[in-house]
């Protein structure tokens, strides 16, 4: 059942806010090049039906074991073979059915399948609610000598022991029958916010100062803020944008409160003392490794605040607004077109070898992308797996360089999940949420080397730096400070306390004037932006990951990239290994055998002391220009 959960939000998990400029007025439109080939799962829905159907006849033969686990390895064997079967049908049977809706939302005919895939999950969980309990009747001495001395049962070594250690959250039959009734509710305030945020969400028309008139989706906003050079413009556009979610913010706030109250509800029928305990657990990760995150960073936010002031200063802004983030420093508004941008991204990761080299071209050539925005296409990129298959990776590709780092992030999660599957067996083949954003941005680290190097435009270095930093606080301090917002939002629910949007909003607000001082001027929205983070919502305590994988893979890059050649070699290695490990050992595990300890406070004041030298590199860069 843990399995089929994940499954489930993998498409929510893996997420960045979408800037398209490139849009097409119908999907139609747009070259098959650029669209995912969705045949590579099935050539039809014929046989997308038949797996459906194989689906229930795996868990009807599923239900003849019950009673048989403890009496040999051989039946134990048997039924992780029939649930290998049933998962790896589970992945191509919903991915094929979220794929398409994910471009095309609208189609209701999509949604009812993807409701139908749901329903049968449920079901799934349901009728195999028995399996962890019985299983866990076997004494764990019995389970270690049937997996040393069966060869079937070695690949599933890690999670079948690993399940003694979770045994206390593990509860009887009718309990787990009963929590397994509830998937699909659980799920419920996730759909709404899908619902209200993409499908019914109406967005506003303005005009701007030279007349032409937009309407402000979240890829249009992006554009503006960070194109239009004209403050009214981009007051404009964040007005429109942000008021529509603002008139909502009681829904927001109902809807989130269900996620947090779920949660919560989960943690505690499972013997859990907090969200945060239930949410670390599962993979092994020290309560510590969380809270010292989220408090060192929040005392060490002064690298911010010098940059917000270094942009004031530059662009001469009498008032400083949150939308005045993005805009550019410089004259500096170069396309890269998307045939351009691949190549870039191409060359830039040959310190990874040829061979990850050419991998990453026949993902970028075969129909795993979906490039460009379309009407009823969701915003935001992600890569999500399909075993047996390929990932399948979204865009929303606007020719900014912004989308350039975008589309070397998202890449970086499709070649870990490449290696993943071509290295281990289904059962190891899953890497987990914590290690899932070291590629991502070691790739955008390897970019920003490539293009600082390729370049003599001092405008084009000036835009990179500012891009590093930018990357840093979007990716490192901005998830830190959302993890910091859903662990004080979970624990007033664990106390009890109400949970609306006023609250909601105070919290916002104490966080932001602790990260952000007085740098911003505020405004009526400026505490709302919780409303529209579609993580609150769809994966809770997933973003501080985002900080943890930024850290780590800010070390493993300097392993790679300095030292002696026969050091660097020795690094290298350890990183493939570790993107080819999956799910094989525990994610704390996997990291330090790569060389990361995120139990030492050094590795991320690191980060902070590498922004604080970026943002005296960048002053240092203009003031040569301004001269």
């Amino acid at each position: 059942m843990k399995r089929i959960l994940i499954l489930l939000a993998l498409v929510g998990f893996i997420a960045a806010q979408s800037n398209a400029q490139v849009s097409y007025k119908s999907r139609e439109e747009i070259p098959e090049k650029y669209k995912w080939n969705f045949s590579d799962i099935y050539k039809d829905w014929n046989a997308w039906e038949a797996d459906f159907k194989a689906i229930s006849e795996d868990m009807k033969a599923i239900q003849g074991f019950k009673g048989t686990l403890n009496i040999s390895a051989d039946n134990l064997q048997k039924l992780l073979n029939v649930q290998e079967g049933l998962m790896k049908k589970a992945y191509k049977v919903y991915q094929f059915v979220s794929f398409q809706s994910t471009v095309d939302s609208r189609n209701m005919d999509l949604q009812a399948k993807l409701q139908k895939v749901r329903l049968l999950f449920a079901n799934f969980g349901v009728a195999t609610a028995w399996i962890s309990p019985e299983m866990l009747q076997i004494p764990e001495a019995t389970m270690k000598k049937w997996i040393a001395e069966n060869d079937g049962l070695k690949d599933h070594k890690f999670s079948l022991l690993d399940m003694y250690r979770l045994q206390k959250h593990v509860l009887s039959e009718k309990m787990e029958q009963l929590l397994s009734y509830f998937s699909q509710v659980n799920g419920t305030a996730q759909s709404v916010f899908r619902a209200l945020s993409t499908t019914d969400i109406k967005f506003k028309e303005v005009t701007l100062s030279d007349g032409s008139k937009v309407t402000v989706t979240p890829g249009v906003y992006s554009q503006v803020v960070t194109n239009n050079k004209n403050q009214e413009d981009r007051k404009k556009v964040y007005e429109a944008l942000y008021d529509v979610y603002f008139q909502n913010k009681n829904t927001y706030a109902a809807i989130y409160n269900g996620i947090v109250q779920s949660d919560w509800a989960s943690a505690r029928a499972r013997n859990y003392a907090s969200s945060l305990d239930a949410a670390l657990e599962g993979n092994n990760i020290p309560k510590d490794v969380y809270l010292n995150l989220i408090n060192t960073v929040k005392e060490h936010t002064a690298p911010v605040q010098k940059y917000y002031k270094l942009r004031k200063k530059v662009l001469q802004l009498e008032k400083y607004y949150g939308f005045d983030g993005s805009i550019s420093l410089v004259d500096f508004n170069k396309s890269y077109p998307y045939e351009e941008a691949v190549d870039i991204v191409t060359e830039s990761v040959l310190p990874l070898g040829k061979d990850y080299q050419e991998k990453l071209k026949v993902a970028t050539s075969s129909g795993w992308l979906d490039v460009y925005e379309n009407p009823g296409k969701r915003s935001g990129a992600f890569s999500s797996g399909v075993y047996g298959v390929h990932p399948y990776m979204l865009l929303n590709y606007d020719e900014t360089l912004d989308y350039v780092f975008t589309l070397a992030h998202e890449l970086g999660h499709t070649m870990h999940t490449t290696l993943s599957n071509e290295t281990q067996p289904f059962a190891t083949h899953g890497y987990t949420i914590f290690v899932a954003e070291v590629a991502s941005t070691f790739n955008e680290r390897l970019l920003l080397d490539h293009m600082m190097k390729n370049t003599k435009d001092p405008k084009e270095r000036i835009a990179l730096l500012n891009q590093a930093i930018q990357g840093i606080i979007g990716t490192f301090y901005a998830q830190s400070m959302f993890a910091d917002y859903e662990y004080q939002v979970h624990t007033m629910a664990e106390k009890g306390q109400p949970i609306n949007a006023k609250a909601l909003t105070n919290v916002w607000q104490g966080l932001a004037e602790k990260y952000y001082g007085d740098v911003s001027e505020k405004t009526k929205y400026s505490n709302y932006p919780w409303t529209r983070i579609p993580h609150f919502y769809n994966s809770p305590f997933y973003v501080y990951q985002y900080a943890t994988c930024f850290a780590s893979s800010a070390k493993l890059y300097k392993d790679v990239t300095e030292g002696s050649k026969k050091d660097r070699e020795a690094a290298l290695e350890r990183y493939i290994t570790l993107l080819r490990s999956g799910g094989n050992d525990f994610p704390m595990e996997q990291l330090k055998k790569a060389g990361v300890d995120l139990s030492k406070p050094e590795t991320i004041l690191a980060v902070i002391n590498q922004l604080d030298k970026l943002v005296d590199q960048l002053a240092i860069e203009i003031e040569k220009l301004e001269k």
